[in-house]
C-alpha cells in the first residue's frame, strides 16, 4: 500500500479531479459539484496521511488545527465569491474578447492555470522581498509542520493580493467563467498534496511541479534556505527565474516554522497581528 501511494497518489487523485472539474464546470449543478469534488479529492489526501505519512512527528495536532480550518472555510468562501461574483463582474468590465473562443473547455482550463499561476509566482516572490508584504503573508509560514489543510494558510489580504494579478489578466482576456470555476476546484486539490504529510515523489517530474518534496524547502525554518520553489502549480517559472532548488535529502521535523518563537497561533491572532507591528523575517 505504501509503495502504490508513493508513486500513484498524486497523479491518481489530480487526475481524476482534473477529469471531474472540466466535465462538470459547464454543467447546470456546477456551482455545488464543483466543491463536493475539491472536498473529496482534499479529504482523500488526509486520510493518506495516516497511511504514508512523510514524518510522523506531523501527524499530531501542533495546536494548528483550528485555525487551519477556519483559513481553509475562508479560502472556500473567496473561491466562491471570485468564480461567481467577482470574476462575472470583472470580464463584464475589463474583458478585450482575446480568449481563442474555439478552445475546447480543457485547453482553456490549462491556459487560465498558467496566467493566474504566473501571477502568482511573482506575487508569492513578492511577499518573501517586501517587508510590509511579508507581514501579511507570515501565517502561511508559522506552522511547525506540513500536512493536507494548511495549504490554505493565508492572510486575508495575503490571498487578495496573490490572486489578483491573475484574475485581472484572464479577466482582460476574456477567458470564460467555467474554465476559471474548473481551476479553482483543482487547485485547492493540488495545495492540499503540496503540503501534505505524505511519504510520495513524482521522480523526475518533480522538478515540473510544485509538489510537497520541492515545496518542503520553502518552508525552512531559516529563511535564505526558504527563498526557493515560489511556484504553486508549476516549477517552471523558478527554473526560468532563478529560484529554483532541488535535493533529495528531505526536510526534517523540526526544521520548519519561523524564527519568532512569540508569533501568534490563532487564526483572529495571525490576521491582527500583521496591522500591529512590524514582524521581522523568518
Amino acid at each position: 500500500m505504501r509503495l502504490a501511494v508513493r508513486y500513484l497518489a498524486y497523479p491518481l487523485i489530480i487526475g481524476i479531479v482534473s477529469i471531474g472539474a472540466v466535465t462538470l464546470a459547464a454543467s447546470p449543478g456546477a456551482a455545488i459539484a464543483l466543491p463536493i469534488l475539491t472536498l473529496a479529492g482534499a479529504l482523500v489526501i488526509g486520510g493518506l496521511e495516516r497511511l504514508s505519512p512523510y514524518q510522523q512527528a506531523w501527524t499530531k495536532n501542533h495546536g494548528d488545527l483550528w485555525a487551519d480550518i477556519q483559513y481553509n472555510l475562508m479560502g472556500a468562501a473567496l473561491i466562491q465569491a471570485s468564480v461567481h461574483f467577482i470574476y462575472p463582474l470583472s470580464t463584464a468590465a475589463l474583458s478585450r474578447g482575446l480568449w481563442p473562443n474555439t478552445w475546447p473547455l480543457w485547453a482553456s482550463v490549462l491556459g487560465v492555470g498558467i496566467v493566474i499561476d504566473f501571477g502568482l509566482y511573482w506575487m508569492h516572490r513578492w511577499s518573501h522581498r517586501s517587508a510590509i508584504l511579508w507581514r501579511f503573508h507570515q501565517p502561511h509560514h508559522s506552522p511547525e509542520r506540513l500536512y493536507w489543510l494548511n495549504g490554505e494558510r493565508r492572510h486575508l489580504v495575503s490571498a487578495l493580493l496573490l490572486a489578483t494579478p491573475g484574475l485581472v489578466a484572464v479577466a482582460v482576456l476574456g477567458a470564460p467563467q467555467a474554465a476559471l470555476a474548473a481551476w479553482f476546484a483543482i487547485l485547492p486539490v493540488h495545495l492540499a498534496f503540496q503540503h501534505a504529510n505524505i511519504d510520495y515523489t513524482l521522480g523526475p517530474f518533480r522538478r515540473l511541479l510544485g509538489v510537497a518534496e520541492m515545496h518542503r524547502w520553502h518552508h525552512k525554518r531559516d529563511y535564505e534556505d526558504a527563498q526557493v520553489n515560489f511556484g504553486e502549480v508549476l516549477l517552471i517559472w523558478d527554473w526560468l527565474f532563478g529560484t529554483a532548488h532541488d535535493d533529495r535529502r528531505g526536510v526534517a521535523a523540526d526544521e520548519l516554522g519561523l524564527r519568532d518563537a512569540d508569533y501568534p497561533r490563532g487564526f483572529w491572532r495571525q490576521h491582527l497581528a500583521a496591522f500591529r507591528s512590524r514582524r521581522a523575517r523568518l
